[in-house]
């Protein structure tokens, strides 16, 4: 090889090296700002995460602690926390999809639609969803609590989400949807450990009301054993009747006595009255016949 030849060689590695050094040197300028970008928002989503991580845990806990505090049922309380977690698992990944840049609008839609979609398809279920964890969560009532709801009453025997079940004084069983029991009336005869036992005794107009008010409480006397001697006894006129005049007899005893001891009362006063000649008026019709 001559130096012309070695001269040329040389000028032409010369000039690819200053080729390649300058589309490296383009590439790194296109590069670089890219690369920090990229590295910069991972590091954001990074934190985001961990420290959205973190409050949705202690948020979760507190949650568990006041449902622990109001002891809710434990299904309900595991049901609400395992759709709380999506919810804000959800919402997390939102706001990272909104740093790193991508458009959410059009996912929010979708989900808005979707749920409004099943919400008016299970509008019923809802509603007696609903119910049932407004029911477990406030206690207006609990299994074995004597209610009375919906034209019905009886004893409560168990709880759903959906539906609770009451067994009536007459051993049927009735599923009432917590969507209605909720949303209605609802009188919790046992909820309270004692009760007011009031009875209404009707007495003729010519009758001794001093001496009906004496029985009635000799007969007291007779069941002191399970009523509260804590609390009032009354005997008194309630109300001057068509046909009778009514008096009211009102003792204080305890829930579970409730239904023996009116019993017992009822029974023990018509006896007295059988004896003691005070009459228990009762309708009647009486029928002329007109004779010629």
């Amino acid at each position: 090889m001559n130096l012309q030849n070695l001269i040329s060689a040389s000028i032409t590695f010369s000039y690819d090296d200053a080729d390649i050094g300058s589309k490296f040197s383009k590439f790194w300028s296109w590069f670089w700002p890219l690369a920090l970008a990229f590295i910069w928002k991972l590091v954001v989503v990074l934190v985001i995460f961990f420290v959205g991580k973190k409050l949705i845990n202690l948020l979760l806990k507190l949650v568990k602690k006041g449902f622990e505090k109001t002891k809710v049922e434990e299904g309900v309380s595991g049901f609400i926390g395992s759709v709380l977690n999506v919810i804000l698992y959800f919402l997390l990944v939102m706001i990272i999809a909104n740093v790193v840049g991508i458009a959410t609008t059009s996912a929010v839609a979708l989900v808005g639609s979707v749920g409004l979609t099943v919400g008016m398809a299970l509008q019923g279920s809802l509603s007696n969803f609903a119910g049932g964890v407004l029911i477990l969560v406030l206690k207006p009532f609990v299994v074995g609590d004597y209610v009375v709801a919906q034209g019905l009453e009886g004893t409560v025997t168990k709880i759903d989400l959906f539906y609770t079940t009451v067994l009536t004084t007459d051993n049927r069983t009735v599923v009432m949807p917590n969507g209605a029991l909720s949303n209605g009336n609802i009188v919790n005869v046992t909820h309270e450990p004692v009760r007011r036992l009031d009875l209404i005794v009707p007495i003729g107009y010519g009758d001794d009301i001093r001496q009906v008010k004496a029985i009635l409480l000799g007969i007291a006397d007779h069941h002191a054993e399970r009523i509260l001697q804590d609390r009032d006894i009354a005997v008194m006129v309630g109300d001057f009747g068509d046909d009778a005049v009514e008096i009211a007899f009102r003792v204080w005893v305890k829930k579970e006595d409730y239904w023996a001891l009116r019993s017992d009362l009822l029974e023990e006063i018509k006896y007295t009255f059988d004896e003691q000649h005070i009459t228990i008026p009762f309708h009647q019709l009486d029928v002329f016949m007109k004779t010629n």
